[in-house]
């Protein structure tokens, strides 16, 4: 049996902070472990990616408690913010960086070329990268310094889902994501506020809490904008509730200002629901398109409103637009990536 040490955030499992990260971490582990893998959970606390010196200084300690030649798969939330630490024990242990987001690609938070210059001296300590999307590769041998030959890339899986059955005027809209800035439901309310005249109805899922400000934010704007009765704000869903969002839904409406890939993107498709997104980051792997060139749904710059609102506009108005991007959703249905294919790239570089 092999053995392999797996540093993530703490609350990977927590389902009240739902992400495409920890969804991530949390299948990668589950599929290691019947393919004969001994996954040892290293959980770090600590307000990662700006940790503090004890969260550092914790870390430091229990990498260097590992033994010589430990294969150690780490977060890139917490890898690309502790080069010293990995530096460190590089020579001692096999360090492979599994890398989500970058945090060197803007908008960053505080001094940009520190960010970018930290998380280039922390992949250098890997082995091997793992890039979850084309585009994270691209950014990882272009902005990140690593050698191609050391990257491999395993594209976000997706469970087979019950297809939805859309509405004929396609104006049930479901925006699943976190309510954070990065997220961009600023942008989405100024769109739809110039939508009055379409019966439309939104449904917000996710978490609340990770940026309260935000989304208490968010909320008063809806209101302002006369959109209160039009915007649920459900919180973070799961299980059967989530299941019943997906089943109310004709659109996914995605309108990020930051993506390394978009894993809600392919979870839409799995349910034959078309998809409007911001250009962003891997977004366009995930939308994907069919053998015949068919995209089923449509990109628009990121964080602008006006872009947003004509592709939205567009979707209400042609029915013949509609029909085009479910029947490319349900073809594309049938060709997303299985997460037991993703765990298999991922054994291959810690095999390696």
């Amino acid at each position: 049996m092999s053995e392999l040490v797996f540093v993530v955030p703490a609350g990977i499992d927590d389902v009240k902070r739902p992400s495409g990260g920890n969804r991530y971490d949390q299948r990668v582990r589950d599929g290691l472990r019947p393919r004969g893998w001994q996954v040892r959970m290293m959980a770090c606390g600590g307000t990662w990616p700006e940790p503090d010196e004890e969260a550092r200084d914790t870390l430091a300690g229990r990498l260097a408690g590992l033994a010589a030649g430990t294969v150690v798969l780490i977060d890139g939330l917490i890898a690309s913010c502790v080069p010293d630490v990995l530096a460190s024990q590089a020579a001692r242990l096999r360090i492979v960086v599994l890398l989500h987001m970058p945090l060197g690609v803007p908008p960053v938070a505080g001094d940009a070329a520190m960010v970018a210059a930290r998380e280039r001296r922390a992949l250098a300590c890997a082995r091997w990268v793992i890039a979850t999307s084309d585009w994270t590769r691209h950014w990882a041998c272009t902005q990140g310094g690593v050698a191609p030959e050391h990257v491999v890339v395993a594209l976000p899986g997706v469970d087979p889902a019950p297809q939805v059955a859309v509405g004929r005027d396609g104006t049930r809209l479901l925006c699943l994501a976190a309510v954070t800035a990065l997220k961009g439901h600023d942008v989405l309310l100024d769109a739809l506020a110039t939508l009055r005249d379409v019966p439309w109805r939104l449904a917000c899922v996710g978490s609340m809490d990770t940026a309260p400000d935000f989304a208490q934010a968010m909320q008063q704007r809806a209101t302002a904008q006369g959109m209160a009765g039009r915007v649920a704000w459900h919180g973070a869903l799961h299980g059967s509730a989530l299941g019943h969002a997906w089943a109310g839904s004709d659109l996914l409406v995605l309108p990020s200002r930051k993506e390394s890939y978009g894993m809600v993107v392919t979870e839409a498709l799995a349910h034959g629901v078309p998809v409007i997104a911001s250009n962003v980051g891997g977004v366009s792997e995930a939308l994907g398109q069919t053998a015949d060139g068919r995209r089923p749904g449509e990109l628009v710059p990121a964080g602008e409103a006006t872009a947003l609102a004509d592709a939205l506009r567009g979707w209400f108005a042609d029915p013949a637009l509609r029909r085009r991007w479910q029947e490319a959703a349900r073809v594309r249905r049938a060709t997303l990536q299985r997460w037991d294919t993703t765990v298999a790239q991922i054994e291959q570089a810690l095999l390696a």
